[in-house]
């Protein structure tokens, strides 16, 4: 919100930067993982130190630094220990596919878990909230690589006993998605279905690398 006077002398009033707080220069400085996120800034509209997570990434942490992804097809597991408050966000594009690459659900998922249970979680104390698998481009029904990610997904976390408490998916929405490591507050909002291109392209990237498989083989506030 803009001030309703502006000063008539003396300096300019200081706006806010992509520089910032103690805890980003930390952060921006620390060695990261491979696969881990880097990419950290201030958020104006939450007033919060932030990472983006892209497709391919995730991000682990024990304090409130805003997480947050945005999704077309792609998946978003966000996974919270309730005893240790700690938590995380991975971003995958498939379900599965050739070499170690966070782009496919299976070693997404595999990074996170390790991850936290480095940081003190364990798998018995894990809980999930689920985001992405938008249908966000017309006349690609053929091979639903928002389906086929939001169905192994589910599939996985059943598997590692893993209890999903609540869940955005499907339908036709991009979304945004932000969450806090340490409470495990998760947030969504779900952004116009008119084409984003950045989206767009990333999904039409994804189904191109889509290949059939052979036959036989807690709450969420609105923001």
């Amino acid at each position: 919100m803009l001030a309703s006077s502006a000063p008539t002398t003396g300096s300019p009033p200081r706006l806010p930067t992509m520089g910032g707080s103690p805890r980003l220069d930390r952060l921006r400085s620390a060695p990261r993982k491979p696969g881990e996120a880097s990419f950290f800034y201030y958020d104006a509209h939450f007033r919060n130190d932030a990472v983006k997570v892209l497709p391919g990434e995730y991000f682990v942490d024990s304090e409130d630094i805003l997480v947050m992804t945005t999704l077309g097809s792609c998946i978003a597991a966000c996974l919270w220990d309730r005893h240790a408050k700690v938590g995380g966000m991975n971003h995958f594009m498939l379900p599965e596919g050739s070499g170690d690459s966070g782009r496919y659900g299976s070693y997404a998922m595999e990074l996170l878990i390790n991850e936290l249970l480095k940081r003190g979680a364990t798998r018995q104390t894990l809980e999930a909230k689920v985001f992405g698998g938008g249908a966000v481009i017309s006349g690609m029904s053929t091979i639903n690589v928002g389906e086929r990610n939001t169905a192994f997904v589910m599939d996985y976390l059943k598997t590692e006993h893993i209890p999903v408490v609540s869940k955005d998916v499907l339908d036709i929405y991009p979304r945004k998605v932000c969450f806090l490591p340490a409470s495990g507050k998760a947030m969504v909002k779900r952004l116009a279905a008119a084409h984003p291109e950045a989206l767009v392209a990333q999904d039409r990237a994804a189904v191109q690398k889509a290949v059939p498989q052979a036959t036989g083989g807690g709450s969420v506030d609105l923001f």
